[in-house]
């Protein structure tokens, strides 16, 4: 495609697959409440399809996926649910030890949103409280992905998955879904093991609840910023 100055093939580019890609990534966001309805099987096959052209170290492709619809999904929900309340976390991975710096500035300031999103009160414990406890409800998706990979493949494996899941947020973002990427789901990786009768050599990564957005319930009407890329790149031109 010719063209006669930086500013045309710019444009050029935004009309193409950069373009496509960008309005991908400039639209997607996290679902924190669904509506009922599942989304059709045929949907969540295009929506896996994609995901698997995710690339991998090695081409190994660690991921496995356990995916819930219907019946399945409700006993997930209830069984995690009633898990959470009488035992406390066991992460395969560690969380992060602390959050300081910037880092704790951007996840203050996406806690923030999200509070007043649901007019709690940030002195408000209980109501804190149960808005977390909205992750094991699954925000009421009608469908649920969990991901894991092999032990021995250590953190390249979960580096892996880690791709992965952005694919798969892009997929259903490209097909007009909703999806919430949530490492809570691997806080309790134990129990994610014996409901779905998984081996021990299984690491949980992370869940995705999806399904299609409510987007009359107010914890999903605002959007997180993103740094300009200076703040994450370092230039090293000599």
């Amino acid at each position: 495609m010719g063209t006669s100055s930086d500013g045309e093939q710019h444009t050029a580019h935004e009309g193409g697959p950069y373009g496509a890609l960008r309005q991908l990534l400039d639209g997607r966001w996290t679902c924190r409440a669904f509506r009922p309805e599942p989304v059709p099987r045929e949907t969540v096959e295009r929506l896996l399809r994609l995901a698997q052209r995710t690339p991998s170290w090695c081409n190994t492709q660690p991921w496995q996926v356990e995916l819930t619809e219907g019946a399945g999904t409700e006993r997930f929900r209830a069984a995690l649910l009633e898990h959470v309340r009488t035992q406390p976390p066991a992460p395969d991975f560690p969380f992060p030890e602390r959050y300081a710096g910037v880092y704790r500035d951007r996840r203050r300031a996406c806690g923030f949103q999200l509070y007043d999103a649901l007019d709690i009160a940030r002195d408000d414990r209980e109501g804190r409280w149960r808005q977390t406890l909205r992750n094991f409800e699954l925000f009421d998706a009608p469908h649920v992905a969990l991901v894991t990979t092999e032990a021995d493949l250590g953190v390249y494996g979960a580096v892996d998955c880690g791709l992965y899941l952005n694919s798969f947020l892009l997929a259903a973002q490209s097909l007009g879904l909703g999806a919430a990427p949530q490492a809570a789901l691997a806080s309790y990786a134990p129990f994610v093991r014996e409901h779905f009768g998984l081996p021990e050599n299984r690491r949980v990564v992370a869940g995705v609840s999806f399904g299609h957005p409510d987007l009359d319930h107010p914890v999903n009407g605002f959007r997180t910023a993103r740094e300009d890329v200076p703040a994450a790149v370092t230039w090293h031109p000599n």
